[in-house]
């Protein structure tokens, strides 16, 4: 379990994808986090004091769960600050990251990031994710974006039978996934690295949509 500033560098710095360049780019989000955060609540303002655990990495946690030859595009639903579409693209530049986020000041923020940190395969969808037009996602990432069932019904139609759903759920992983009715899936509960309260529903979708009746 990562509980410090210091760990979670530590660990972040051991990923195969973070060489000196996605740090520089990680670097530059903190510093523009913080500064934008005076304007906008983009994050708490407590959680700052430790970015580099409660939000950096517990966005890169989810990189390890996919292989890295089959993970674009990347759809990213609820993006807001930036978490953890932001993380994924600093760290997988070449990866297409799609972000989705209707907020209009979270929109600009996120395009102003984008811009700063160099990620021309980024981008943002900037809708609701009821009128995103349909397309199929190798990846599918969500942080406190919907409650599982909701969630799923909304993305679906993104889905394959090999897309990879990377759902962190905090608290309630494993009671959503219990609660889970009329879905034909593969997904199992990862705990997570940042909260040893959390976990992170990882999986697939049976057949690729997966509804039942």
């Amino acid at each position: 379990m990562i509980t410090t500033e210091d760990e979670a560098r530590e660990w972040l710095r051991a990923l195969p994808e973070c060489d000196a360049m996605a740090m520089e780019r990680l670097e530059l989000l903190v510093a523009m986090l913080a500064e934008e955060n005076q304007r906008q609540n983009l994050v708490s303002a407590t959680s700052l004091d430790q970015v580099w655990l409660r939000h950096i990495v517990d966005s890169a946690q989810l990189l390890p769960h996919v292989p890295r030859e089959t993970s674009t595009p990347w759809m990213d639903l609820g993006t807001g600050a930036g978490f953890p579409g932001l993380v994924i693209a600093a760290l997988r530049p070449e990866c297409e990251v799609v972000m989705v986020e209707s907020r209009a000041r979270r929109i600009e923020w996120l395009d102003r990031a984008r811009i700063a940190m160099g990620l021309t395969r980024a981008s943002i969808a900037g809708q609701r994710l009821e009128l995103v037009e349909s397309r199929q996602a190798a990846v599918i990432s969500a942080r406190a974006f919907a409650p599982l069932d909701k969630l799923l019904t909304l993305s679906a139609r993104f889905s394959t039978s090999d897309t990879v759903f990377l759902l962190p759920k905090g608290r309630s992983a494993g009671q959503e996934l219990q609660d889970l009715r009329k879905w034909r899936h593969v997904f199992h509960v990862e705990q997570s690295l940042t909260d040893p309260q959390a976990g992170i529903i990882v999986g697939t979708l049976a057949d690729g949509k997966g509804k039942i009746g």
